[in-house]
């Protein structure tokens, strides 16, 4: 992978951008006191370096259980039989085809993974964890802690603050 160079402008790109990623070019370049078109390309750049990975909406889960009348969090820890890097990487490779499961990390010590699940109720949960952990005889232990409350939720890396400051 090639390595990029930030400078303070693109820093405060990606700042702006973990804020609002649905903020106009104009409005950003209006931010970071460049025209729209050099903002425009640095936006490409960094998405192109791989530094922008994707954009999405970011949805409030409470509001949509009342809307939708269902809705099911809950943190998973999951500890492994065998350890070997095949046995973790299929494990990883099982868990990312599921659409339930928003996020899954390797840790130590501890369990082997942690899983931040979604689900639409209790029936749904059920039936994704015999699809992924139950049918997997390498799956030792699973451990869930079910959300009553979500009090913080975010995605934004903190980034170094006395290089990301506007330009006057």
């Amino acid at each position: 992978m090639e390595q990029i160079s930030l400078d303070s402008i693109d820093l405060l790109l990606l700042d702006l951008l973990q804020q609002d990623a649905a903020i106009s070019n104009q409005d950003l370049a209006q931010r970071v006191h460049t025209s729209a078109p050099t903002c425009l390309r640095r936006v490409k750049r960094l998405q192109e370096a791989g530094l922008i990975e994707r954009q999405i909406a970011v949805l409030n889960t409470e509001r949509l259980a009342a809307v939708l009348g269902e809705g099911l969090s809950a943190v998973v820890e999951i500890t492994l039989d065998r350890q070997g890097a095949e046995a973790l990487e299929a494990f990883e490779q099982r868990v990312a085809s599921e659409v339930a499961v928003q996020q899954c990390y390797r840790v130590s010590p501890g369990p082997d993974f942690v899983l931040v699940v979604h689900a639409r109720n209790m029936a749904d949960y059920l039936a994704m964890t015999q699809r992924l952990f139950s049918s997997d005889t390498n799956v030792r232990n699973v451990k869930a802690f079910f959300s009553i409350k979500r009090s913080k939720f975010g995605a934004r890396l903190p980034l170094p603050q006395e290089r990301r400051s506007a330009r006057p």
